[in-house]
């Protein structure tokens, strides 16, 4: 009876052959550009065994900004606005580097007041950036209430950031030769306290997710990078440095005051992205400690003050120099419009180089004397403005998501011949099919947070 059993079901449990075609073929799918965590900019092609992720195509180009060619069509002032654009999470450091990158050119050095300015305004910057990256990346894993603490967290820096420089994203607020306007009043007072606003939220989503299952599930050993590896393909900033490579212009190459101030460079060990999370929201601490320091160190300058004459509106200031009456108007203050506060003689000269071929002088001289007119016009006309004499440069600043570079070649006229940025995205892009091979298509779009990749610097 057994016997008979076996013999009856024997051919029922040997299994058909399976072709040897079909398992070396792998499974191509597109994710992106219309995919929501690509951005509408970026296309992979995956092969897919399964769910696993053999091989990758990461295909850029879908945003066509031109923004190196804008910036040789106009004159070396005028490209602020493009550079906002880059980064547009924290436009302020694309200011920053590019106005090093023109002042250099010219031989020329802001005043110290407007170093600290720089240094504040750069590390208000890398907190937002981190706060949206870290943010974005766990929403996107599902875990939706740290996204609502850093946003809430964000919000009292862009505020402070509208308040200085009329924008929060679209800020322009830096100038070649110093800034567009000093700090004012008390702001730097709602920066301290700011701070520590900032600080509970992030130590708010630190336990939620640092010690999370769920999380370091989703994050650890997922998206891999060796150091060596990351290195070759000119990975720098959070990803370069969660391989254990502590490289960090503002340490190895200090510009501006950086110099001055301490503070440390957190490192990871293994390059996945739980590493990741942790440096972001380290140096997310690190920039705090330093924007405290920066508030305790930054000068007053040498200020102007005017006691003998009352304050002028910039009209009747501009009347009064038409019909004559100059006799006591370098005597005068002006109070100009509200998006022009703080660029009047007993700020502006705190906070910007002396040099008059570069910089547009104080409201009063432009208002009440011609020389000051003369000037201002002559800055501003097309084919009159900054001329750097003829010679090439590369400055490079630390920018949240890494080494910020600009290349220029002037050949002595009013607009750039060559304009190059390097911008640190496209080298964290160009590495992340070696980060995301062997793993899960789920794990995709967690490792694709971590690069924080923005499309106004990759796709320039």
């Amino acid at each position: 009876m057994a016997s008979s059993t076996t013999s009856e079901m024997s051919p029922v449990e040997t299994k058909p052959s399976v072709p040897d075609t079909l398992t070396q073929r792998a499974l191509l799918l597109n994710m992106g550009p219309s995919h929501p965590a690509m951005h509408g900019v970026i296309r992979i092609v995956l092969a897919l065994d399964g769910e696993r992720v053999e091989d990758a195509q990461i295909e850029i180009g879908y945003l066509h900004r031109a923004f190196e060619k804008e910036c040789e069509v106009v004159g070396w002032g005028q490209a602020f606005p493009y550079t906002d654009r880059l980064n547009y999470v924290s436009p302020l450091i694309n200011n920053v580097c590019y106005a090093m990158g023109v002042e250099k050119l010219l031989d020329i050095h802001p005043t110290e007041r407007c170093d600290y300015i720089r240094v504040i305004i750069s590390e208000i910057s890398r907190l937002t950036d981190h706060q949206t990256c870290i943010a974005a990346s766990a929403m996107e894993m599902g875990a939706m209430t740290p996204f609502i603490y850093l946003m809430k967290a964000r919000e009292y820096l862009y505020g402070l950031v509208e308040e200085l420089t009329g924008a929060r994203l679209t800020v322009s607020y830096v100038r070649v030769g110093g800034v567009k306007a000093d700090l004012p009043e008390g702001w730097l007072e709602r920066l301290d306290k700011a701070l520590d606003l900032v600080m509970v939220e992030a130590d708010e989503v630190d336990r939620l997710l640092t010690r999370n299952r769920i999380f370091i599930d989703r994050t650890k050993d997922v998206g891999k990078i060796s150091s060596e590896l990351a290195w070759s393909l000119g990975f720098t900033g959070p990803v370069l440095r969660s391989t254990g490579r502590a490289r960090d212009l503002r340490k190895d190459e200090p510009y501006l005051v950086y110099d001055r101030l301490d503070f440390d460079v957190p490192v990871g060990t293994i390059g996945d992205n739980y590493d990741r999370y942790l440096v972001r929201m380290e140096e997310m601490r690190q920039s705090v400690r330093i924007l405290r320091q920066a508030i305790k160190q930054i000068p007053g300058g040498a200020v102007q003050v005017d006691l003998a004459g009352r304050p002028l509106l910039g009209a009747q200031m501009v009347d009064a120099a038409k019909m004559g009456m100059t006799a006591d108007l370098l005597l005068r203050t002006v109070c100009p419009d509200p998006t022009l506060e703080g660029t009047g003689k007993t700020s502006a000269r705190r906070v910007n180089s002396p040099d008059k071929g570069t910089v547009l002088p104080p409201k009063e001289d432009t208002y009440g004397n011609i020389e000051g007119l003369m000037n201002h016009f002559m800055l501003i006309m097309e084919g009159q403005g900054i001329k750097p004499p003829p010679g090439e440069i590369y400055v490079a600043n630390e920018a949240p998501n890494g080494e910020l570079g600009f290349y220029m070649v002037s050949d002595g006229t009013g607009r750039a011949y060559r304009v190059h940025c390097r911008p640190p995205c496209y080298y964290l892009m160009q590495g992340m099919d070696r980060m995301i091979k062997g793993d899960m298509i789920a794990d995709v779009i967690a490792t694709f947070g971590t690069i924080n990749m923005i499309a106004g610097e990759l796709d320039r």
